[in-house]
């Protein structure tokens, strides 16, 4: 009787995954067409630095650094990016769309959080990180396009 009620369960979990789970998945990439934000004129992106580290798992983690600075007249708590990186053929190769995070810390370790954790007045300037679990291989090796979808301000 135990064994039929866990092999239930079991049963159970797998249909309410696969009937909750469907749609379901990781951040889908806007179209090349959307428009960037009125407001990212004001948000210039300087000193992109890229690097690469092994995950546990035996892939590895590009990380995209770099600095924003807030040239406008609002409080920046959200920015949305489209990062687009090309194939030799400058064509786009790989699309995703990101949440900006911000380094909140460097030592012992660098720590990041989101911009509504600590929004970004203007005149401000802050370091961020993009991570990417996986870039294809048809990547050409320049620094990837970032285009500023969204902005929330207050």
């Amino acid at each position: 009787m135990p064994i039929i009620i866990a092999a239930a369960v079991v049963v159970a979990i797998v249909i309410g995954l696969v009937v909750f789970g469907r749609g379901k998945g990781g951040p889908q990439a806007m179209p090349i067409s959307t428009p960037t934000d009125p407001y990212a004129a004001n948000l210039p992106v300087s000193n992109l630095v890229m690097s690469e580290s092994s995950n546990l798992a035996g892939g590895k983690v590009t990380y995209l650094d770099g600095r924003i600075a807030n040239k406008g007249d609002r409080t920046v708590t959200a920015i949305t990016a489209q990062i687009l990186f090309r194939n030799i053929a400058h064509e786009v190769a790989q699309n995703e769309t990101q949440q900006f995070q911000v380094i909140r810390t460097r030592d012992p370790y660098i720590d990041i959080q989101p911009i509504s954790a600590a929004p970004l007045k203007p005149g401000d300037e802050r370091d961020f990180r993009l991570i990417f679990d996986a870039v294809t291989q048809d990547w050409d090796g320049v620094y990837p396009e970032i285009r500023i979808i969204t902005v929330q301000t207050k």
